[in-house]
């Protein structure tokens, strides 16, 4: 069977072959009527893009990578949603890698991305240090990156992130204007921008209570719920008193609470607990989360059309971008309501 080609495209559709060129190479003078029926006479005719030699004759392969800290998280999911959607629109082919929280997986990945064809990058967590220098290498080496809720210090590129700082203080001023006073503070196990921002807002809000911060109460943990029923049971076996837990994300949250009632603790009657970043799990758990709900599928959406703008104009300074999250007190820190029972 004869393989089609762009000069059949052309014929098909009598126009010509650099107009169908230039549309299947997603030509932003190209008007978007003409592309998607280009596009469709493409998938009629079964036209199969060569794309090595496309990648030859443009330089671009057509392929960016997106690394996660884990894939079955409920914050992944959504954010590759966005992103996906995004450059499906683009022609541009997605290539996922789950680090699984650990430094050296993500080390493998990094160094798969600097040694192959890959047109930009999009880091959608930013847990830890541990490789710094490889990002700072990729970003050196002009390669197109955005970062997702918070980048590393010394790398020139654009974040796609929520107010941490803002939305933090929102969250710990509602518990201590709840009443609550010894409030551990649970954070991320890296020293990113986010964290930063959620441990100053801590700080802020105590010192505006003139409540003093107290060092047994400053805890680091990892990313995943294990890690956060570990905090509970060292929480609990120091016997230091506490009434309150704000920590970095649901998921450590929820290990959190779920290990405090295990061991008799009432939430939130005896102890409240937040969680910096949630999604519909905080409404699916028992008691509902109290969160901060980034809008993810939008931050995905987001985060990519600045890759495709950076990749499609290099050499240009790309700002990054803030987007407005929502707060919702729900039964895991709200006294006056009390899960049903």
């Amino acid at each position: 069977m004869k393989r089609v080609t762009i000069k059949d495209i052309a014929s098909h559709l009598c126009l010509s072959v650099s107009t169908v060129s230039r549309a299947l190479a997603d030509d932003k003078n190209i008007r978007k009527e003409t592309k998607e029926k280009i596009f469709a006479a493409a998938r009629e005719l079964g036209y199969a893009r060569n794309v090595i030699a496309a990648n030859l004759r443009t330089g671009r392969s057509h392929t960016v990578g997106v690394l996660v800290d884990q894939m079955v998280s409920p914050y992944a999911a959504r954010i590759i949603k966005g992103i996906n959607r995004v450059m499906r629109e683009h022609g541009i082919y997605v290539v996922t890698c789950d680090a699984d929280n650990d430094p050296s997986i993500e080390r493998d990945y990094l160094n798969m991305v600097k040694s192959s064809f890959f047109d930009g990058l999009i880091i959608a967590h930013c847990n830890n240090a541990d490789n710094s220098g490889l990002f700072k290498e990729l970003n050196d080496k002009g390669l197109p990156m955005v970062f997702l809720r918070s980048s590393l210090d010394g790398l020139d590129a654009p974040v796609v992130c929520v107010n941490s700082y803002d939305k933090g203080f929102f969250l710990v001023d509602h518990l201590v204007c709840s009443g609550r006073r010894r409030i551990v503070n649970v954070k991320g196990p890296s020293l990113s921008g986010e964290v930063r921002e959620l441990d100053k807002a801590y700080v802020d809000v105590m010192n505006k209570f003139g409540i003093p911060v107290i060092a047994e109460l400053q805890l680091s943990a990892g990313v995943d719920m294990l890690s956060g029923r570990e905090v509970a049971d060292r929480l609990i076996d120091s016997g230091v008193d506490f009434d309150a837990v704000f920590a970095i994300n649901e998921i450590v949250a929820i290990g959190v609470m779920n290990r405090l009632m295990e061991r008799g603790v009432k939430v939130p009657d005896d102890v409240s607990v937040a969680a910096f970043t949630g999604s519909m799990l905080s409404e699916m758990v028992y008691p509902s989360m109290t969160s901060v709900e980034a809008p993810l599928e939008d931050m995905g959406r987001r985060a990519a059309e600045l890759l495709v703008d950076m990749i499609n104009h290099p050499g240009v300074r790309h700002s990054g971008i803030i987007i407005d999250a929502r707060i919702r007190i729900r039964q895991s820190s709200d006294i006056t309501q009390k899960p049903a029972l």
